[in-house]
């Protein structure tokens, strides 16, 4: 039991209780009494776990798996189903972090409900509060805010599509081995810096403090970290070396 245990990721204890409740009763037993699961046993175990990982309880999915009319093939399409949908819902709630995290560097005139419904139902206030703590001094604060004044909610939606694609695109290329200091990490480097832009002018000195805080900044590293996997080091490097190609030294670069 505790190699299948381990097998699945679950704990002995667990299994104990799901043969108890006869959500997975093992198919043999051993001379000392110990429980056998063969590979239909196993199999029945993960489809427990993906509806559990769902959200269904366990009455309702011992329901599911019991059902006599619904075969192996049709309990694998739903579950399929099921799982797109919520990668679905998690990409949106991903892109929707995005958005807030890049809104600390902005101001924006959007209702509590507008933002809800554009990025999501994880907007936090707070975030509004410390951006204008941080930046509320600053020239670009000033132009921020006359710039997203003018913004309709259409307007938002459409920066936030543009800023999904953005990111999709540059998790891809850190994914697929693109060199931080390559042609095509420069024209990705280029388009962050022109979203940015929507909101301030931003140089390319500004640009490498905020992309150093990518890295510094544990809530935008576990955003680019979701994305994929050693990005935010990825975007930090790809901007430090497009604003070299421009004449900007990042290890001296200010806000200016």
């Amino acid at each position: 039991m505790g190699e299948v245990a381990d097998l699945v990721g679950i704990t002995v204890r667990t299994l104990h209780h799901w043969d108890r409740i006869g959500l997975v009763t093992a198919s043999g037993r051993t001379w000392a009494d110990y429980r056998v699961y063969d590979d239909d046993d196993v199999a029945r175990i993960h489809r427990v776990l993906v509806y559990r990982e769902l959200g269904f309880p366990l009455a309702q999915i011992a329901d599911l798996l019991d059902d006599t009319d619904v075969d192996e093939d049709a309990h694998l399409s739903r579950q399929r189903e099921l799982l797109l949908d919520r990668i679905s819902h998690l990409q949106e709630m991903v892109s929707a972090v995005d958005r807030l995290k890049e809104a600390i560097t902005m101001n924006t005139p959007l209702s509590p409900e507008d933002r809800a419904e554009i990025f999501g139902s994880d907007w936090k206030e707070e975030w509004q509060d410390e951006a204008e703590e941080r930046w509320g001094d600053s020239p670009q604060w000033k132009q921020s805010q006359e710039r997203t004044a003018k913004l309709t909610k259409d307007d938002w939606k459409r920066i936030k599509a543009e800023g999904d694609a953005l990111n999709a695109d540059l998790a891809a290329a850190k994914r697929t081995g693109v060199d931080p200091g390559s042609a095509e990490a420069a024209t990705l480097v280029e388009r962050h810096r022109a979203m940015i832009s929507t909101h301030y002018d931003c140089t390319h000195s500004m640009q490498v403090i905020l992309a150093r805080m990518y890295v510094q900044d544990p809530r935008f590293t576990e955003y680019y970290e979701q994305l994929e996997p050693g990005l935010a080091e990825w975007v930090d490097a790809a901007v430090s070396a497009n604003a070299r190609s421009h004449g900007v030294d990042p290890d001296t670069a200010v806000w200016e």
